[in-house]
């Protein structure tokens, strides 16, 4: 039986596992893990009664597993996940028109110059904030899209970490044993782009000239910590008189056995230097020592949220909406957590997000999404 405090399902939606989920107005988005399926696109005006209006496919080997909608445009990514992947295909973002969500039409495939495609992107209407690879490059790095044409987007923008451009005659200084410089979710918010770098920790950087990103300071907590950056988000007002981000570290790729990943609050008054002044966790893991399997801990807080509520997809431990009112203290006020989807070990919450209702959206990494409301 599922467990829950503070909460009530309200649906599931049985559907191909996904990365991805997100909401606009009463249509949800489903951004699929596996090929075939690409991205699902629902009717969600009766939440107890979802409607699926249309899916889009993916050929073998590749997945668009992110998904973002503003203002009647859709933008999925497109990444090869599996080595078998067919080869006349190439990563990047598909561009869709969705003034009828029925019937998405492409108005652009925007193509790498180089390597698997695109990650994670956040998109605020006229720019995408994307992580993609490209040719010359070691890894993932920050790219700019202006979106004002939709059906032509044009690159203003790329920022990576120096060593990074090894086409352009950089020295590579890391460790062969180490992992390569990854840019996993840049994150706007004005005219600051916060920005997760996988082992590489996380970057603050200064957009207000788009054209040319500059680095304001950046933290990694790798080596001392086994777990990758994954997320960095950023609290809209002030707490506690202080401005707060929030960093995920994802329970995934670990440097070595250990205890599950957990997300980190930090102070970032002094964006030139940031300092940890708390933790999030899960009350149930929080003091044990045991090393885990991956995908026990944190993954991924919601995007979408009306502080200091903040819901968190959590692996196999569900949904956890935590009250961070006090970023020296968080504290759980309620969860969520499913039973597997069938043929599976355990549930996999992937990713979360609200709607203008209060409504939170939970897709499980393996199968379904599920929608709750806190009561």
């Amino acid at each position: 039986m599922p467990k829950s405090q503070n909460t009530r399902l309200v649906s599931w939606i049985d559907c191909p596992g996904g990365g991805q989920v997100w909401v606009d107005g009463t249509t949800l988005f489903v951004g699929h893990m596996d090929s075939p399926a690409g991205t699902s696109i629902y009717d969600v005006a009766d939440p107890a009664h979802p409607q699926l209006l249309t899916r889009l496919e993916m050929p073998r080997g590749w997945h668009s597993h992110k998904v973002r909608a503003k203002d009647n445009i859709m933008i999925v990514n497109h990444e090869r996940q599996k080595s078998d992947a067919v080869a006349d295909f190439s990563g990047g973002l598909g561009i869709y028109d969705i003034s009828q969500p029925a019937a998405p039409k492409l108005l652009k495939k925007w193509e790498v110059s180089g390597g698997s495609g695109v990650h994670r992107f956040d998109y605020d209407g006229r720019y995408a904030f994307i992580s993609p690879t490209a040719e010359g490059f070691v890894g993932n790095i920050v790219v700019i899209l202006d979106l004002i044409d939709p059906a032509n987007p044009v690159e203003i923008g790329r920022w990576w970490i120096p060593g990074q451009n090894v086409g352009a005659g950089e020295v590579y200084p890391w460790a062969e044993d180490w992992p390569k410089p990854r840019c996993h979710h840049p994150l706007r918010q004005g005219d600051r782009l916060y920005v997760s770098y996988w082992h590489h920790g996380f970057f603050i950087l200064d957009i207000s000239d788009k054209t040319n990103p500059r680095l304001v300071s950046g933290y990694n907590t790798s080596p001392s910590q086994p777990h990758p950056t994954h997320t960095c988000l950023v609290m809209p007002e002030l707490m506690a008189g202080r401005k707060i981000m929030v960093v995920a570290d994802e329970d995934m790729s670990k440097l070595r056995p250990s205890p599950p990943s957990f997300a980190w609050v930090y102070d970032i008054t002094d964006e030139e230097q940031p300092i940890s002044i708390g933790t999030i966790n899960v009350p149930e893991l929080m003091l044990d020592p045991t090393p885990r399997p991956e995908t026990t801990g944190c993954h991924q807080p919601s995007e979408v949220f009306t502080q200091p509520i903040l819901p968190f997809a959590w692996f196999s431990h569900g949904l956890r909406i935590m009250n961070i009112s006090n970023p020296f203290r968080s504290e759980q006020v309620g969860y969520y957590q499913p039973d597997a989807p069938e043929g599976f070990a355990t549930a996999c919450a992937n990713d979360v997000t609200q709607d203008s209702r209060g409504l939170i959206y939970m897709t499980d990494r393996n199968r379904g999404v599920h929608i709750i409301e806190r009561v």
